[in-house]
């Protein structure tokens, strides 16, 4: 009788041990399908741009804004979804964000050109909300486990972002769905991750209740947070200027259309497994200058290749840039986490280094293109792009100190 009584005492708490492991197992997914729903209807629409602005009639300059539209939301809204998670709460926030997300989709793909704009920038303040929110989340719920969550969660964005960049032009073309139906097919991932967050309304409810608070640290005025945000947006510009231009690039080198996708397919696919891989070693690390270090190498070979070296070794240089952003990209991510003490600090930071980060990146594309028509080539560029490599390797050292945004340095 003893032994059955200690056997029935043990039973709620192994009970209680295996619902504490599906709820987590059940977070992981949902963060997992959340940020696979963040990038997909953004990069989606580089490939279809011509289609779009020929069927709508735009001009080059609306042209444009459909890129510089969503990163002008990242910047105005980051700053303010904190805030937005305190009184609403972070479970709350997160799923009136993916909603958003899944209605702008639809609202984008409906009629005009009106709808269209109003689509894309429901799109692009829901997922500045994701973007500021989920490293803070990440930080509370997985404080053992940062820099594998991260590592799964940048991974399950860039690996959508590459696939979507990858099947627009087919699907729209040889399936016949047209750049509507292409851009609306990304409605169903999001509508995906509403209906995997749903679970986490209640189980987060009790837990992020007290979690989301205000910080006692001014972010905006600490040195360090400043570095963050410097790395962060001088590694979005980056990234969105040569995604922008690189096939431009090849294209007056002599490449054919065909060949110079396939290298920009290339840089991408190269960054995917670093984006995975750097958070992990950025956790175990007690400082992160070395990655820094090994980036600012990467993105300049890379960089000055494109600029001086030879066109037959293209591949390697866009494989080097690649590696680069993979290893800028994750540690960007885990410096929201490891320069912050609580979840609120991180979530601040967040928003803060993407708002001014994203800022920084809609001006890229417009400032590289305006140097070349100045200039009349690439050197001019180019040479921008090696000097902001040098930036973001300053502020990256300064980043990458084993230091806290409160701390007094």
């Amino acid at each position: 009788m003893k032994l059955g009584r200690e056997n029935h005492r043990k039973s709620p708490a192994l009970s209680s041990s295996a619902a504490d492991v599906r709820s987590r197992w059940m977070l992981v997914t949902g963060i997992i399908c959340v940020a696979a729903a963040l990038r997909a209807p953004f990069t989606s629409v580089g490939p279809l741009l011509e289609m779009i602005r020929d069927d709508l009639g735009l001009s080059n300059t609306l042209a444009g804004a459909i890129t510089t539209l969503p990163l002008l939301a990242f910047a105005l809204l980051s700053p303010f979804a904190p805030q937005l998670a305190r009184r609403l709460g972070l479970p709350n926030i997160l799923m009136l964000a993916m909603l958003t997300l899944s209605m702008g989709i639809l609202v984008r793909s409906a009629s005009g050109t009106v709808t269209f704009f109003a689509g894309t920038a429901m799109i692009g303040l829901s997922i500045a909300v994701c973007n500021v929110l989920l490293p803070g989340l990440i930080k509370g719920k997985f404080p053992h486990r940062i820099g594998l969550m991260t590592g799964v969660y940048t991974v399950s964005m860039n690996i959508c972002a590459a696939a979507a960049s990858g099947v627009s032009v087919p699907l729209a073309t040889s399936a016949g769905l047209g750049w509507r139906g292409t851009l609306a097919l990304w409605f169903v991932i999001a509508a995906l991750a509403t209906i995997f967050w749903i679970p986490q309304m209640k189980s987060l409810g009790q837990s992020s209740a007290g979690a989301v608070r205000s910080s006692a640290v001014r972010i905006w005025r600490s040195p360090l947070a400043w570095q963050v945000t410097l790395f962060m947006g001088l590694q979005s510009l980056l990234y969105y200027v040569l995604i922008s231009w690189f096939s431009v690039i090849l294209g007056e080198r002599g490449m054919t259309p065909g060949h110079a996708g396939w290298i920009l397919s290339l840089m991408q696919l190269a960054q995917l497994p670093f984006t995975f891989f750097v958070p992990l070693w950025a956790g175990r690390m007690k400082n992160q200058r070395l990655l820094v270090v090994i980036t600012f190498v990467l993105f300049i070979i890379g960089i000055l290749g494109v600029w001086l070296g030879r066109t037959e070794l293209m591949a390697l240089w866009a494989i080097c840039i690649g590696i680069g952003g993979g290893f800028a990209f994750g540690l960007a991510m885990m410096f929201f986490s490891l320069r912050t003490r609580t979840v609120q600090e991180a979530s601040e930071l967040s928003g803060m280094a993407q708002s001014a980060g994203y800022l920084l990146a809609a001006a890229g594309p417009a400032l590289f293109g305006l140097l070349h028509d100045a200039a009349g080539s690439w050197n001019a560029p180019l040479a921008l792009l090696a000097g902001a490599c040098v930036l973001l390797f300053v502020a990256g050292m300064g980043a990458g100190r084993d230091r806290y945004v409160g701390d007094r340095l």
